[in-house]
């Protein structure tokens, strides 16, 4: 009888554990799409939700948030993914913490001029970070990209601007859970992707949990094509290029509020006027010619580049950047020595000037004009 007894307590609790499995994705499911559609200015939704138990793991299949007018009741495309992964990062149990990854399988971030901007969603970081929270309790230590794109679109410009970032791969570990502590820049970032005919490579060493924002990154974009960027060119310069490469090389590093480094962009190969010019308006034609002189004129002969370097330094509160230093660039390029088209190795931590940044106040009161003094 006892035997008979312990079957049923069995045979009843497999029967609710399966009934629990079954049904524990759609409850999933229900509470996360109720989050995402009451989020503020943002709607979002989730088509299913797979379950993972053995590896404590859940996958969001065909995430989606739009940005949502409150006015017009229109939504515009903020960020969309064929899924995300989330799960328990096994290999940071042992080190004595438990920590949770994030994997973006073809993951799309679209900014959309006057609709959703860089600025905007900057502002909205703290409900992101929230929604995070309610998929992922746990302490972010690694997330993955795979197969990302970027784009900026602006459909108020003529000709209309569509450009992006794609075939993007990110890859960031060792983000909360610091092994060696001594370390003064213990995670990474590294990241790739295709920019129109040329590649990004980006790599940064932080301290995602110092109290002030501390890294060391090296950027390059080599050799994008720049006649597939002729809409944006059109769009905010009023020319466009028939032939020409664009490269970019870039360091920064910061730490104790404050920040230093250059953007060193270079164009080879230029041509701004070519036949194909001959249906534009004589106004584009003559604007066009002035472009184009202006690029021969400080064109390094030599090299046949255009190029210059813009050092940036100051706080986080009060960025500058050195108009002298721009001018000098140019005309130093074009009349001395061509710039070396590669990263410079010269920006670290030591590079940062570590005196204490001024308070928003004095900062403030800083760039005020000198008050008149009363001659009496």
């Amino acid at each position: 009888m006892k035997m008979k007894i312990k079957y049923k307590i069995l045979i009843i609790t497999v029967v609710l554990l399966t009934g629990i499995r079954l049904i524990l994705p759609y409850v999933v499911l229900y509470y996360a799409n109720k989050t995402l559609a009451e989020m503020d200015g943002y709607y979002g939704h989730i088509k299913d939700i797979e379950l993972s138990v053995y590896r404590g793991a859940y996958i969001l299949d065909n995430i989606y948030i739009n940005k949502f007018d409150l006015i017009s009741k229109k939504q515009t495309e903020f960020f969309k993914a064929r899924d995300i992964d989330l799960s328990i990062e096994w290999g940071a149990l042992f080190h004595g913490s438990i920590a949770g990854e994030l994997v973006f399988d073809s993951p799309e971030l679209i900014f959309t001029k006057d609709k959703v901007e860089l600025d905007d969603v900057g502002k909205d970081g703290d409900d992101f970070r929230k929604l995070l929270k309610h998929f992922m309790p746990l302490k972010i230590n690694s997330f993955e990209v795979k197969d990302g794109a970027i784009y900026y679109k602006d459909n108020t410009s003529k000709p209309k601007v569509d450009i992006s970032l794609k075939k993007t791969h990110i890859l960031a570990i060792n983000l909360t859970n610091i092994v060696n502590k001594k370390v003064e820049l213990p995670s990474t970032v590294n990241a790739q992707a295709s920019v129109y005919g040329g590649n990004l490579n980006f790599t940064m060493k932080i301290n995602a949990l110092a109290d002030d924002p501390t890294f060391d990154l090296n950027a390059e974009i080599k050799n994008a094509n720049l006649v597939l960027f002729n809409d944006f060119l059109k769009a905010y310069g009023g020319f466009d290029v028939n032939k020409g490469n664009f490269s970019l090389y870039t360091e920064m590093a910061a730490k104790s509020g404050k920040f230093a480094g250059y953007v060193k962009p270079i164009i080879t190969d230029l041509d701004v006027v070519g036949p194909e010019d001959k249906k534009d308006n004589i106004f584009n034609k003559i604007w066009e010619a002035l472009v184009g002189a202006a690029g021969v004129i400080f064109k390094n002969q030599k090299e046949n580049q255009l190029a210059t370097k813009i050092r940036i330094e100051g706080s986080f509160i009060n960025p500058k950047t050195s108009t002298f230093d721009t001018i000098w660039g140019v005309l130093g390029n074009a009349f001395i020595k061509a710039l070396v088209p590669s990263i410079d190795k010269d920006i670290n931590l030591n590079s940062v000037k570590t005196a204490k940044p001024e308070n928003k106040t004095n900062s403030i009161q800083n760039n005020k004009p000198p008050e008149k003094k009363n001659d009496k």
